[in-house]
């Protein structure tokens, strides 16, 4: 038996972290999930959000700038490398968006790391022409797949409110001009 209290033989095979990933804590692993027979597609903008939302991750637990780690992605998608630039180059006013809409006692340091990076992508691609809806569904289907059961409903919350104070006179910049 393992420390999980099951017969080892029913967990999923261990697999070897890419070069250019690192565990979260010691001893950490990724493990090859079983398929269960759900369809789990994603499509081409969701597998860049997850990548984007990885890198970002990654450089905050690590303190690292987020720009290393995609330069160390053998091929990033270009809407990955889009959204890391963005957030990063525009990190404190993200911030100060999301501080806005947030409780008082709930700082955004308060936020799971997981859960703000899920928040920061949101919101710069709400201001960069992604339409309300995609962007916070998008933001509260993979907190759902990756976060706690809260976070979903939590980060709609949020998102929402700094939708409702987007103006249509908000100049958009086009994200491929984020460098």
């Amino acid at each position: 038996m393992t420390t999980l209290d099951v017969p080892t033989e029913t967990l999923p095979p261990v697999v070897t972290l890419p070069a250019w990933q690192h565990p979260p804590v010691a001893g950490a692993v990724i493990v090859d999930v079983l398929d269960d027979g759900t369809p789990h597609h994603h499509s081409y903008q969701t597998k860049a959000r997850k990548v984007a939302l990885d890198v970002l991750y990654q450089a905050e637990v690590r303190g690292v700038d987020p720009l290393l780690l995609l330069e160390e992605l053998p091929a990033p998608r270009e809407l990955s490398a889009q959204i890391v630039k963005g957030v990063r180059a525009e990190l404190l006013d993200i911030d100060t968006a999301i501080m806005t809409v947030s409780p008082s006692d709930w700082p955004i340091t308060r936020l799971a790391t997981l859960d703000r990076n899920l928040a920061r992508i949101a919101v710069w691609e709400l201001r960069h022409g992604t339409p309300v809806t995609v962007a916070i569904s998008e933001a509260v289907a993979l907190a759902d797949e990756y976060s706690t059961d809260a976070s979903a409903a939590f980060l709609s919350g949020i998102l929402g409110s700094i939708a409702e104070m987007q103006t249509p006179e908000t100049p958009v910049a086009n994200p491929a001009e984020v460098n």
